[in-house]
């Protein structure tokens, strides 16, 4: 017997993890997203060969955008994309998704539903960390995001599996950052020693200092108690 999809519940944190994107393409992307889940299902690994005339179908929306849509997917990590012989593989992130189940079909028996005033409401707690933050705070602001972004841990940036994105730029400006920042203590130490390196070097400065020692007197030519 045939089984279909009963539910699937994709968490809010898909939602807010597309807030970066600006105005009616943030829909369209979500639209796009949608259709890649008609196909990519959980007992395939959230995998799916499409093309983009399958989506189309699905959306009605044109190519350029679906392209445009899948590209964005993929640069936040939300909808990975896998160039094949025949088309593309899609593979959907799971930490955008909650729990999938299925059916079979049967008849369901209809009854009347219970007054909404005294039906228990479900609250849902969303986490979101420093990065979701820090993305959501600055939407839009590519830049700012990389720089408060690499402000933070090495470690928080590695493990982070949603800002993915994002991440890799922070964690590359950390790098190089790294590579060009020179403590001040060891500035003024460099400073230090190629100061003393100039004053032993002059001759003025050798002669008094022999003279000094030949006559048993300190660094200010005063006799040495």
């Amino acid at each position: 017997m045939n089984t279909s999809r009963g539910f699937l519940h994709i968490t809010y944190k898909l939602y807010h993890h597309l807030n970066i994107i600006d105005g009616e393409k943030k829909s369209h992307c979500l639209n796009v997203f949608f259709s890649v889940m008609k196909y990519a299902w959980k007992k395939n690994g959230y995998k799916a060969d499409l093309r983009h005339e399958t989506i189309h179908k699905d959306t009605g929306l044109c190519r350029t955008t679906i392209k445009s849509c899948l590209e964005t997917l993929n640069k936040l990590n939300v909808v990975k994309s896998i160039r094949g012989r025949s088309g593309k593989t899609y593979i959907v992130n799971e930490v955008f998704l909650k729990a999938e189940k299925l059916y079979e079909p049967i008849q369901i028996a209809v009854k009347p539903t219970q007054d909404s005033r005294f039906t228990a409401t479900l609250e849902e707690e969303l986490y979101i960390n420093n990065i979701s933050k820090i993305v959501k705070g600055f939407a839009g602001n590519k830049e700012k995001i990389i720089d408060e972004l690499s402000t933070l841990p090495l470690e928080e940036l590695k493990e982070e599996k949603v800002n993915v994105y994002f991440c890799k730029l922070a964690i590359q400006k950390k790098e190089e950052h790294g590579k060009s920042y020179v403590s001040p203590d060891k500035i003024v130490r460099a400073l230090s020693n190629l100061k003393n390196e100039r004053k032993q070097a002059n001759p003025f400065y050798k002669a008094k200092k022999e003279y000094n020692i030949r006559n048993n007197l300190n660094w200010k030519g005063e006799p040495k108690s």
